[in-house]
């Protein structure tokens, strides 16, 4: 059997710590793009392709480097069609995450372990599935309680109105589910149509002017009330890179009148625009006590020809090589400067930048909160086991693992919980490894309580999100 109970489990030490104690340990996902409304509804998804295939860029780059066409991926072929081209090109992914991500998916909560996907067994394989996705087990729920979910953090605009959410918590859901705020769209100055259609609904939504920069801010603010009523604890910014450039209040609303009266910037009016509204944001997250994301270093939508025929998030994105090291230390000194830095957690696209990032979380631990500052898990394209090794590392040597907050999906599947059991796996088999070489002390209650807390006790720590609709955390 291929995928067995000590898949990535080298040793009796990464046995002993991953059956013991991670395998035990609920799911925090404290960052995911999953469907609040498919969880409100319950969604009961008609087949395999619908849950599994439905908006995964993963796949459809793996796929279209195997030469399918884009018909399958995102186009007008049937969901049958989609998954035997995605069946037959999982043999091509051999040495690619998404082998292991593939077959641990359908091991749970599927339960199939006796057979590989590939052309041959997909007809089996899908119509196997799909009579379990029929019953309540395998709805959207049914898989959150399956995995033992705990916790998800949804990601959303600061213009939704999170009815969903609000519908969630009044059915009773036992797992907690809460919004992310992700205001990007808020300092998207590329393009000045479509950030003054966001602001007019902002003023809208406010009952705001917002002809000044002041009132801006204030509208923003009022969002970000609306947000912190239903629950939210958790901002989410995705950049390019830091932004930090010098500015003062009166440039700043200068600029804002510009963009107001849709009148080109200049790149150094862009860059003190973001500045200025980072360091906003910044202020925003620490007085209202919230915990703040910055995923940086992506080049998105490189290809002009497919962004206009599919649109983006479809698998046409990768790695830049931003400057990190010095913008982000202004940016992060700025509001540490003013008293105003919130617990944070940094997140890298390309790999050059590890050590910077764990070396950067140094710089601003406050002595008070434990791992206030955090390096995040491996991610996008680093969320792979040479890329989660590499992330641990860097923060072992140059920080405290023991105080990380540990592994979330960032997916849009219901079916990605196994990527929490993937890194508690390859968390293990790192320990122990490394514990069977002599390094480390073979001290089970010391190794046990550290991948514990890794897995499930340092997030629910960290965040001051409610795990139940009557928690006082809300």
């Amino acid at each position: 059997m291929y995928m067995h109970d000590d898949f990535l489990l080298l040793n009796e030490t990464a046995r002993r710590l991953y059956h013991d104690h991670a395998a035990t340990m609920p799911i925090y996902d404290y960052h995911c793009h999953l469907s609040a409304q498919q969880i409100a509804e319950d969604r009961q998804f008609d087949n395999l392709t619908q849950i599994w295939l439905a908006g995964d860029h993963y796949k459809w780059r793996a796929m279209r480097t195997n030469g399918v066409e884009e018909r399958y991926c995102t186009g007008e072929a049937s969901d049958w069609e989609k998954f035997a081209a995605w069946a037959a090109t999982v043999p091509a992914c051999l040495r690619n995450p998404l082998y292991h991500w593939t077959h641990l998916e359908l091991k749970k909560p599927f339960g199939i372990t006796d057979k590989l996907l590939n052309a041959d067994t997909a007809r089996t394989i899908y119509d196997a599935c799909n009579e379990k996705l029929k019953t309540p087990d395998f709805s959207a729920r049914g898989i959150m309680r399956q995995w033992n979910v705990k916790l998800v953090c949804t990601t959303e605009d600061p213009l939704d109105a999170l009815e969903y959410h609000q519908a969630i918590r009044k059915s009773g859901f036992e797992v907690a589910v809460h919004t992310a705020w992700r205001p990007d769209k808020a300092m998207a100055v590329e393009d000045l149509d479509a950030l003054n259609r966001w602001i007019d609904k902002l003023a809208g939504l406010t009952n705001s002017e917002v002809k000044s920069f002041d009132e801006y801010i204030e509208a923003i603010r009022k969002r970000q009330a609306f947000f912190h009523q239903n629950g939210c604890r958790l901002s989410d910014h995705g950049l390019d890179r830091p932004y930090a450039a010098d500015y003062t209040d009166g440039q700043i609303r200068a600029i804002f009148l510009k963009i107001r009266g849709t009148k080109e910037l200049t790149v150094q009016e862009k860059d003190q625009f973001k500045s200025a509204m980072l360091v906003e944001y910044g202020r925003m997250n620490f007085d209202l006590g919230w915990v703040q994301q910055f995923h940086l270093g992506v080049i998105r939508s490189n290809n002009s020809r497919m962004l206009a025929q599919v649109g983006p998030d479809t698998g046409f994105d990768s790695i830049g090589d931003f400057e990190m090291a010095l913008p982000l230390a202004c940016y992060l000194d700025r509001l540490d400067a003013q008293g105003k830095l919130a617990k944070t957690i940094l997140y890298n696209i390309n790999p050059k930048d590890n050590a910077v990032m764990a070396t950067m979380l140094g710089n601003f631990q406050d002595g008070k909160t434990p791992g206030k500052l955090q390096f995040g898990s491996g991610w996008w394209f680093l969320d792979q086991m040479d890329g989660m090794i590499q992330q641990m590392n860097a923060l072992s040597n140059l920080g405290l693992l023991s105080r990380f907050i540990g592994m979330l999906t960032d997916s849009r599947s219901f079916l990605s919980y196994s990527r929490h059991e993937y890194f508690r796996r390859i968390l293990c088999n790192l320990l122990g490894e490394e514990v069977e070489k002599g390094w480390w002390p073979n001290d089970m209650k010391l190794l046990g309580r550290m991948v514990e807390d890794i897995c499930w006790n340092n997030a629910k720590n960290y965040f001051s999100m409610a795990l139940h609709a009557d928690d006082g955390k809300d």
